[in-house]
């Protein structure tokens, strides 16, 4: 491939936006499409099936919506193939039946010419069966770590799933030191990870003028104001800044706590964050605002004085940037690649997970505190999208010049799926 080619790129992830899940893993087009701007790009994102699927939505209404067969997003084709997996069984296959579910149409791209590196999201399962197509289609394979790898290293039969997976990647790219470190244990070589972070749009998220904001939401003028930003899942915490709303309210009485998410794929934890803030009578503090498009965040952003975010799992929380970009300091917990966002006290503070108080005095401190929101901004402003996207263009290209100087039938990635062949054409 000659040094000014453009390699296409098929990426693979089972989390992407689509007209029935607008918010899910917007983090990945965000990413990518941008990529897309310099390459061709595609996008294949599997979609989880099975038999009585009907059935179980009886029961848990919003349960695997689906999407459309195909659409076009920003000028790039997305398509959603089916694959068979069974809820909360039979884990240790999802990997190859995405890899089948996925094959017919990575195929295709391939014949067309618009398949020359296969960009996978999350290593299990979507980074396994990008390494199967990617023996099957003699293609280079890269995969992105963005924080499901440390819980699936601690699982025995998919840390083995993740292991095969990062070994036949020609590159793994990390959002997070953190998870580089996890890639390394796992037994990968220090040359074939590189770290690279997500971005921020810094045009999208600068900040409103405060009072304009809060005038939109009708809040107070002097109201001290929390955010958190996220699917209402376990995970990200929104309960444990609840837990500390009593406290925070008896130094605040008109405390308002922003809260801004749906339903994600993880589950919904809606009604329980609503009964809680019952149990605990804050329920007038707290303001539920559902899930807003990233165009629009900028309005609650800019209306409150701190951002909070006390997940328990995190690889790199670009929420943290775009929080930062409207002028806000940020605290978050101790776990992941928090620690790396929120890298310096000028912009935030970081608590140890699962100490309330510690979590309770960090944000009072935070709505407390005169910060150089000026100083916040330039330090989201470093972390914008375009330094990104640079370092992934470059390794696309190399990978893809590797790739097409390999001799015939060999690739230029190092073998680790075997005893596994392509369906039947």
């Amino acid at each position: 491939m000659p040094p000014d080619a453009r390699p296409a790129i098929v990426v693979l992830c089972s989390l992407f936006p689509s007209a029935v899940q607008p918010h899910a893993g917007v983090f990945v087009r965000e990413r990518m499409f941008r990529v897309g701007k310099a390459l061709p790009l595609a996008v294949v994102a599997p979609v989880a099936w099975f038999p009585l699927q009907w059935l179980a939505r009886r029961l848990r209404p919003g349960f695997r919506p689906g999407a459309p067969r195909v659409e076009t997003q920003q000028g790039h084709d997305v398509w959603y193939p089916r694959f068979l997996s069974f809820p909360g069984a039979f884990k240790r296959f999802d990997g190859f039946m995405m890899a089948l579910g996925a094959w017919r149409r990575m195929r295709a791209l391939r014949r067309a010419g618009r398949l020359d590196v296969i960009d996978a999201h999350f290593a299990y399962p979507d980074g396994y069966a990008a390494a199967l197509l990617g023996r099957w289609l003699r293609v280079p394979v890269t995969i992105t770590l963005r924080g499901t790898e440390s819980r699936h290293a601690k699982i025995p039969a998919l840390r083995r799933r993740v292991a095969v997976a990062l070994d036949r990647a020609a590159r793994v790219f990390a959002v997070s030191e953190s998870l580089r470190q996890v890639a390394l244990e796992i037994g990968v070589e220090p040359a074939r990870v590189r770290v690279v972070g997500n971005g921020v749009d810094v045009a999208r998220f600068s900040p409103l003028e405060r009072q304009e904001a809060r005038a939109r939401l009708g809040i107070s003028p002097t109201a001290p104001v929390l955010i958190s930003v996220g699917g209402l899942v376990e995970r990200k915490g929104f309960h444990r800044v609840i837990d500390c709303l009593p406290a925070l309210r008896r130094r605040h009485p008109d405390l308002v706590y922003l809260i801004v998410g749906g339903p994600s794929p993880e589950g919904d934890w809606s009604e329980r964050l609503k009964a809680q803030c019952a149990r605990l009578d804050v329920g007038v503090a707290v303001r539920f605002l559902g899930a807003m498009p990233s165009a629009e965040l900028r309005v609650p952003l800019s209306a409150a004085d701190a951002f909070v975010l006390a997940t328990s799992n995190e690889g790199w929380a670009n929420v943290f940037l775009e929080a930062m970009a409207c002028g806000l300091p940020v605290v978050a917990t101790d776990v992941g690649g928090n620690a790396e966002v929120v890298s310096t006290s000028q912009v935030g503070t970081i608590v140890p997970f699962g100490d309330p108080q510690a979590l309770i005095d960090a944000l009072a401190d935070a709505i407390g505190r005169d910060w150089d929101r000026a100083a916040i901004r330039r330090y989201a402003s470093a972390n914008a999208w375009e330094s990104r996207i640079a370092v992934l263009l470059d390794e696309f290209r190399g990978l893809a010049r590797a790739s097409s100087a390999a001799p015939s039938g060999a690739t230029a990635a190092p073998t680790g799926v075997s005893g596994l062949r392509p369906p039947v054409r």
